[in-house]
């Protein structure tokens, strides 16, 4: 399995009246996340989409167990416990600094050829990267 933690300060934009992070931006985190966790193993976003591949999400879940609120340090832990195929699942556990889970939740994103619109395979760049985690 491979695990990467990213930290995120709670800032006031992030924030609903109540001073809890409103729900939509747990996505945005996980966004972060799982960027900052491909970026750690050496895989760029940006390097994928100019060589031609998309990583568009399928599919979201999320699960809130308590809320986060304004200026809360968090730890986003990500972690990929599949080989990446034609799809890569990312999931997720949200932490506050006393270390109280606050968020669970996962990701699912396709490898799609920008050109012709079609599922394709996982660069074998990104496979050979988390093979030693995923054996």
């Amino acid at each position: 399995m491979y695990i990467h933690e990213e930290r995120i300060r709670v800032c006031y934009a992030d924030t609903d009246q109540m001073g809890y992070v409103y729900y939509g931006n747990y996505a945005r985190y996980y966004e972060i996340g799982r960027v900052e966790s491909l970026r750690s193993l050496g895989f760029s976003y940006k390097k994928l989409e100019d060589s031609g591949v998309m990583l568009p999400v399928y599919e979201h879940s999320s699960r809130y167990h308590q809320p986060a609120k304004y200026d809360d340090l968090l730890t986003v832990k990500v972690l990929i416990k599949t080989m990446p195929t034609v799809r890569i699942l990312f999931s997720y556990e949200i932490y506050n600094e006393e270390g109280t889970l606050l968020n669970t939740g996962e990701t699912t994103l396709v490898f799609i050829d920008k050109h012709s619109n079609k599922i394709t395979k996982a660069p074998a760049d990104l496979v050979q990267k988390l093979r030693p985690y995923l054996q």
